[in-house]
């Protein structure tokens, strides 16, 4: 949560709402009814880069990359690959994803540590373990 805390704007009122649908599972953080970030977690098929993730997903180029491309990113979103977390059946791997678009506030190294650390609790979550579909 200390990752997450940059991101968030004062406010009165901090709401948390699943928006999962097939394959993803996502979550939105509003803060006083206004969308401030969003979270997933997404399966992709194996072979697949965050780079391709990030390309259908992304609202700017991401200028910024870690761990051999594993996580890229940018001032306000980010994206990453998990390890290990592969579903054999249906041949598909675990991306994650962090959207700050209602936040003011931007900063790549804060992303960058929030990717990381989002990525990490995922490889160790049910989701890592869970089937695709």
């Amino acid at each position: 949560m200390e990752a997450l805390t940059p991101f968030l704007p004062a406010g009165h009122k901090i709401t948390v709402k699943d928006n999962s649908y097939s394959g993803t599972k996502g979550c939105q953080v509003i803060v006083d009814n206004k969308l401030i970030l969003t979270t997933s977690q997404m399966w992709r098929a194996e072979g697949k880069t965050t780079a391709y993730t990030a390309a259908r997903e992304s609202l700017e180029a991401l200028d910024h990359s870690a761990d051999g491309g594993r996580f890229r990113y940018s001032d306000y979103e980010a994206f990453g690959k998990t390890r290990n977390c592969v579903d054999t059946k249906y041949k598909q791997e675990l991306y994650t994803t962090i959207q700050a678009e209602g936040s003011k506030y931007r900063d790549t190294e804060a992303m960058k540590r929030l990717i990381v650390s989002f990525t990490k609790e995922v490889e160790g979550s049910v989701e890592c373990t869970a089937s695709a579909l």
